[in-house]
């Protein structure tokens, strides 16, 4: 029975925060309230001006604290960088490395949300609610996607101390059901500490039409063919330190700069990938052999560490057929120049930092990835949530489907959501076992991490090989700045903090570890870490396979374990299992005891929306009117079209040869539109680019006031269900189509639905060239209705 292990798991009560103000921290950490104002007498001012008294601000931070700026980059591997012997050149990380030190036994969840959480706080992942992605939160107080205002981000507390606090790129932490226009936004990123957020609020969006914010406000970027978001990012945090330099110059900063590379859709210039042209010919075996040797040769690993096998279950590249090799080649160099224009865009923030005399007082953390590089590309796709909605597919549809919108120079382009294939990801986190989303090996969890402080921290080569999590981060911080962890914040009695600060190996690289035990779980895979030695379990969920066997049956009851002696075996290659089995025992026992101190119960909730896509978070309305004002609603808010039985009714009026969108949810990689095309109606869904299904009037729409329809219906409940969906003015039929299969879960992570245009990426190929492709007449209302 799936679950078996289980112990019992409340409901989540979320605590909001009814403070808008708190005091500096004392000495002792705790949250002191403001003294009293003295009252007195102000007199009216003058024409000339009266002069007031000012109060100066209390300054509660030790003299000289550093400037702290993290970098954080997306389902980048262990294997990956070239500053670490890997094939993709990162200059930026290598800067920061060649100027501080770096860390090659520092880990991570295997996945986004829960890294960032753990990031952010300071404390497990699942202690702060947050045991899988947002989008697939659930009713278990560790899995609520909901971070406790019991356990305040880096951001808060700094805040407090008198920092100034920005945050760029991805955040990945907000309840995926409060991403809308009308909030709320008390667990936004300016809910959570930062004084100035730019970016995207979802796990991913398109990097060249990105679905943006600024704090709270939707920004739509220009239609550009120039823009980039990484670029952007990299722009926004100059003029944000060069406004800081303005107006706070006494204040130091906490920067967060998490942009969306190299996390899907793998997206950038032709040129960037062309730099890797044929430099991956020889496949995703042969270059996992070529980053192992390189790793030894630079002293990054240990020289007895042994080179792991793949997995069984996943394709070697010799058997990849000659006429599929071109299609996997490219989407790897995509990669490849993606990650290596991200690292350079990072740089230009760096330069900044130099410009304005502030880099040697500012401390840096470049971690190389928020988990270990993806499979969730599975055999190669054109629409990466094909995996995440469990679509089969073949290679032979994901070419052919290419080859109508450019074939391979349109990977990386506005026209894909291209992820590459999981071999290519495994090869990325040499020499370890298996991918992101898997936390039993060290391929999942294990991310290249460096550290630079000039001002402090003298440039050693050395790696840091001391066992460290992302959940220590910010203790280190603490630390460093001189700082008490505060134990209440504005109101809220502060959660234990999980992480042990590093700062003990700043200066001394073979300092004894001083954590002793971490443990590690995601999606039923789970391991943990206790003086040196690994016990750890794989789960049921096989990232790299379309459907898991077996997924809906799982008893983790069952499930075999591993023990690893990492004193000896830095990759995991020598499995003690057999021979230790004691041993083993007490560490099963001691991850047990770890799961119930952080809510980890039920182990496997993560998975339960994938074998269950019915309790997706969503809304509880089952009618709505909206307008033309209704825009960038997430589509986790919206009504379940594509996905459920509906009626939708449009009251519009145009004229003649009218053109542009009435409706649209999602975006090219995926969705449905519907819209008139010089006075035709068309309706078209985008079944994430392999499958289009169009129903198209055969007449004109003549120009006046009309009553359009689209009536849609599904045969039965069943994932992927076909469905009728008939088209009527007037309340006559004028066309109709059936989907032979739909789309279970989402579209796309942060497309929305729009009334009367399409922003983000278009769902239809008919109007890329014309995006927006703003309605040109008036839309009175649209009635939705679910059936």
């Amino acid at each position: 029975m799936l679950f078996r292990s289980i112990a019992a798991g409340a409901f989540a009560s979320v605590l909001l925060a009814t403070s808008a103000f708190a005091a500096p921290p004392g000495a002792d950490g705790t949250v002191l309230p403001f003294p009293p104002v003295p009252s007195a007498s102000v007199a009216a001012p003058t024409l000339q001006g009266s002069r007031h008294q000012r109060r100066e601000q209390a300054n509660h931070l030790p003299a000289g604290a550093p400037n702290i700026l993290i970098i954080l980059l997306d389902d980048v591997g262990f294997g990956l960088p070239g500053t670490y012997g890997g094939d993709i050149r990162t200059p930026t990380l290598s800067r920061i490395a060649n100027t501080g030190v770096s860390y090659n036994t520092f880990h991570t969840t295997a996945i986004c949300s829960p890294t960032r959480a753990a990031l952010l706080t300071g404390r497990n992942h699942q202690r702060v609610g947050s045991g899988t992605i947002a989008e697939r939160a659930v009713d278990w107080d560790g899995y609520v996607g909901v971070i406790p205002k019991t356990s305040a981000t880096v951001a808060e507390t700094l805040r407090h101390y008198g920092y100034k606090t920005s945050a760029f790129g991805k955040w990945h932490n907000t309840p995926a059901d409060q991403t809308t226009a009308m909030g709320p936004f008390d667990r936004w990123p300016t809910g959570h500490g930062f004084d100035y957020f730019y970016g995207f609020v979802a796990g991913e969006t398109s990097q060249w039409e990105p679905r943006l914010f600024e704090n709270t406000t939707p920004v739509e970027p220009p239609h550009d063919e120039k823009y980039h978001l990484s670029e952007d990012l990299a722009d926004k945090a100059v003029t944000w330190l060069r406004r800081h330099r303005s107006y706070s110059p006494d204040k130091p900063f906490l920067m967060y700069w998490a942009p969306g590379a190299g996390h899907g859709p793998h997206q950038i210039f032709k040129e960037w990938a062309d730099k890797y042209k044929g430099q991956f010919d020889d496949g995703w075996d042969a270059m996992r052999e070529r980053i192992f040797k390189r790793q030894k040769e630079l002293g990054w690993i240990p020289a007895d560490t042994k080179l792991t096998a793949r997995p069984e279950s996943m394709a070697s590249w010799e058997s990849i057929p000659a006429n599929q090799r071109a299609f996997q080649l490219r989407l790897m160099e995509v990669f490849a120049g993606f990650v290596e224009h991200v690292d350079v865009q990072a740089g230009k923030v760096i330069d900044e930092l130099e410009r304005l005399g502030e880099r040697d007082n500012t401390l840096i953390f470049y971690i190389f990835g928020d988990n270990g590089s993806s499979a969730e590309g599975q055999n190669g796709s054109i629409s990466e949530l094909l995996a995440q909605n469990q679509i089969p597919n073949t290679v032979e549809q994901q070419i052919e489907a290419l080859n109508k919108i450019g074939g391979l120079d349109a990977l990386g382009s506005p026209k894909t959501d291209n992820m590459y294939h999981a071999g290519w990801a495994w090869a990325g986190n040499a020499p370890f076992k298996y991918t992101k989303l898997i936390a039993s090996h060290f391929g999942g969890t294990r991310n290249p991490m460096a550290i630079s402080w000039p001002k402090k921290i003298k440039a050693d080569k050395t790696p840091r090989g001391q066992f460290h999590h992302v959940n220590d981060i910010v203790p280190t911080i603490y630390e460093t700045v001189g700082i008490t962890t505060p134990k209440v914040v504005d109101g809220f009695v502060q959660d234990p903090i999980d992480g042990v600060s590093l700062a003990y190996t700043f200066n001394d690289a073979k300092a004894a570890g001083q954590k002793t035990t971490q443990y590690f779980d995601n999606n039923g895979s789970r391991g943990v870490y206790r003086d040196g030695w690994f016990a750890s379990t794989f789960g049921p969920l096989t990232p790299w396979l379309t459907v898991s066997p077996g997924l809906a049956t799982w008893d983790s009851a069952k499930d075999v374990w591993e023990l690893y002696d990492l004193s000896k075996d830095f990759s995991q290659a020598n499995d003690l299992a057999a021979t230790d089995a004691q041993h083993l025992a007490r560490l099963k026992e001691v991850f047990q005891g770890e799961a119930r101190e952080n809510k980890a119960f039920p182990i496997g909730a993560g998975i339960w929306l994938r074998i269950h896509p019915e309790d997706r978070l969503k809304t509880p309305y089952t009618r709505w009117v909206f307008d033309q004002t209704t825009t960038r609603m997430p589509e986790f808010t919206a009504p379940g079209l594509g996905r459920e039985s509906s009626h939708v009714a449009i009251d519009a009026e145009f004229g003649d040869n009218a053109s542009g969108v009435l409706y649209a949810m999602g975006g090219a990689s995926g969705g449905l539109s519907l819209f008139m095309d010089s006075g035709q109606l068309v309706f078209e869904y985008n079944m994430m680019i392999i499958e289009r299904y169009t129903a198209r009037s055969a007449q004109k729409i003549p120009g006046g006031r009309h009553a359009i329809e689209v009536e849609t219906t599904f045969m039965d409940k069943r994932p992927l269900s076909p469905a009728i969906v008939v088209l009527k003015v007037d309340g006559v039929e004028v066309a109709r189509t059936t989907v032979q299969r739909t789309v279970p879960a989402a579209f796309t992570a942060s497309e929305t639905l729009d009334v009367g245009v399409d922003l983000g990426s278009p769902v239809s190929l008919v109007y890329f060239d014309r995006r927006p492709f703003r309605f040109g007449g008036k839309i009175g209302k649209v009635e939705v209705r679910l059936k």
